[in-house]
């Protein structure tokens, strides 16, 4: 071991030095100590936050995907009856990717929903029921009353919890629906009205779907929306990370009139939304970081200033500057490294076991910090990834070393002659 390398493991306070010495080495040893702290609480910090993000990301997407297709494919300008003519053989050639699993067509429509006095708009969806399983999970999110419900002729509906709550609806009520085509008469526009009874509630536990979805049989629909023909047809994957590749590949296989949106492009709002807050959260959580770097340039000038005489007798000895300048990179370096290694140690051990804690500190403060009935979720949900942990290991390395160079460098232009005339 090279004494640089000995000399600044001491000072950081990772290797012992006896007598006298090593007695005044402890002020040096413990404002390292603080600095090396500060950088792994940091460090835990944003692992912790950027995991529950992601979980709370995780948990939305795959709430969302349990009503939505993981792709949809479209013909927009072709006519309803052509949709409805080609949409088996749209399926059966999807069906071809080996990735597709599930194909089943839909109708999408926008409508009012009247009930008394009580009005709101609503996105139709009408879906087959003997195919529907196949592409979503909506009959394991139902909560009263059966999806094959839904026969042909049979005009009910499903509605989303928060919907059926605004309407003031129960299974079996009725509710009418009004459909924005019509027909003019002398008297003026009349749109398109239809009753329709409520055959079960559904809950995927995402506000914005269970406040606006509405799902009838997809025959039912067109009678009512379009006349004849579906929108096109839903497909599911076995992996739904590879749904903009399936969707791409699809779209080159597929007719050119053929439109394939896949679950990133039809949410892209919500995800960017998402990144940019996750993005914002690194940012002001690296702060933290930061300040512990600061902490420790600060550090490191004290014990430069502190060791001014040990400095000034390895110059005497036949030290270079260089030299001097490698025993305070290596302290900052180690303090660096291990208040880094801590701190993602630390924050992994939390992430990792946070459905456990956070109940522990529920049951001790007596505070339940996530009220089901107001966030739909019952615990903190975490999702530790390698590519985040990777970027706040290597930030935290980073602003670690950059803190190291001033104090290095000051320590190097002593003059060990003035020094030791001061001493």
């Amino acid at each position: 071991m090279s004494y640089e390398l000995w000399i600044g493991a001491r000072y950081a306070g990772l290797a012992r030095a006896r007598g006298r010495r090593g007695r005044r080495d402890r002020f040096v040893s413990f404002i390292a100590g603080t600095s090396m702290a500060g950088i792994a609480l940091g460090v835990a910090a944003l692992i912790i936050v950027l995991s529950v993000m992601n979980g709370f990301q995780t948990q939305v997407r795959d709430r969302m995907l349990s009503v939505l297709p993981h792709i949809e494919l479209s013909i927009p300008s072709a006519a309803p009856d052509q949709v409805l003519a080609h949409w088996q053989e749209l399926a059966q050639q999807a069906k071809k990717n080996p990735e597709v699993i599930g194909a089943a067509p839909f109708v999408s429509a926008q409508a009012m929903l009247v009930r008394g006095d009580a009005l709101t708009g609503a996105q139709i969806r009408g879906i087959d029921t003997q195919r529907e399983n196949a592409v979503s999970d909506l009959s394991q999110q139902m909560t009263q009353g059966r999806l094959d419900a839904l026969k042909p002729g049979s005009f009910s509906v499903v509605l989303g919890n928060q919907l059926a709550g605004a309407l003031g609806v129960k299974v079996g009520d009725t509710i009418m629906v009004l459909a924005p085509q019509g027909s003019i008469s002398p008297a003026g526009f009349a749109p398109r009205m239809r009753q329709f009874t409520v055959a079960g509630i559904f809950s995927s536990g995402y506000y914005e779907y269970d406040a606006s979805l509405a799902f009838i049989n997809y025959e039912d629909a067109a009678k009512v929306f379009r006349d004849s023909g579906v929108s096109g047809v839903r497909l599911r994957i076995a992996d739904m990370q590879k749904a903009p590749q399936v969707a791409r590949e699809l779209t080159h296989t597929m007719p050119s009139y053929v439109r394939a949106t896949d679950w990133t492009q039809s949410n892209r709002t919500w995800f960017a939304a998402v990144q940019t807050e996750k993005r914002m959260m690194f940012l002001i959580l690296a702060l933290i970081v930061a300040v512990a770097a600061f902490n420790l340039l600060s550090s490191l000038v004290m014990a430069v200033k502190d060791k001014q005489s040990d400095i000034a007798i390895l110059r005497t000895l036949g030290s270079t500057p260089r030299e001097i300048a490698r025993i305070f990179l290596v302290q900052g370096s180690l303090i660096g490294v291990v208040g880094t290694l801590l701190g993602v140690g630390l924050g992994m051990l939390v992430a990792y076991n946070i459905d456990v804690i956070v109940p522990f500190i529920e049951r001790l403060s007596g505070v339940q910090f996530l009220p089901q009935q107001i966030y739909f979720i019952s615990e903190l949900p975490s999702n530790p990834q390698a590519s985040d942990i990777i970027t706040i290991a290597v930030t935290s390395l980073v602003l670690s070393l950059l803190a190291t160079l001033y104090p290095s460098w000051r320590a190097s232009r002593l003059q060990p002659a003035q020094v030791l005339r001061h001493d």
